[in-house]
């Protein structure tokens, strides 16, 4: 299995902020896990609100933990949404189940971590991960 390795976290943000510049989005807020949920590198643009970290870590975490991306885990949650409760509290608040977080895939398919975005709609913040996470050759899902 290969890891995700701190450049490739780095770039990954520094695409995934690019992509945001260029869409015109509002001060967005980056944050990348790797497989196990451990940070591995998380970026606030100036003017970003301070809650934006916070979220989307919640998204990410929420993504790795679950093995899915924080879309597919808001659909879930509509269905059933004592369980999703109590999901986040049993993970003491770090997961949040709403749209702008995907799985990092390595070449095999393997997740190897998840990246989430805070900052913008959660259809803007889904779309700058993939682009971020494309533009270091690894597979968003």
């Amino acid at each position: 299995m290969s890891a995700l390795t701190l450049a490739q976290a780095n770039a990954l943000i520094a695409a995934t902020l690019a992509a945001a510049r260029t869409a015109g989005h509002a001060p967005m807020a980056v944050v990348v896990l790797d497989e196990a949920g451990h940070l591995k590198a998380a970026q606030r643009e100036d003017g970003a609100s301070m809650f934006r970290i916070d979220i989307a870590t919640g998204k990410a975490w929420a993504a790795v933990a679950m093995g899915a991306s924080s879309r597919v885990l808001a659909e879930r949650a509509k269905g059933n949404p004592n369980f999703f409760a109590a999901l986040a509290d049993t993970a003491h608040g770090k997961f949040l189940p709403q749209p702008g977080a995907l799985l990092i895939r390595d070449e095999a398919g393997r997740i190897i971590g998840a990246a989430g975005a805070s900052g913008g709609s959660g259809d803007e913040d889904e779309a700058i991960c993939a682009t971020g996470i494309q533009a270091v050759g690894l597979q968003a899902a």
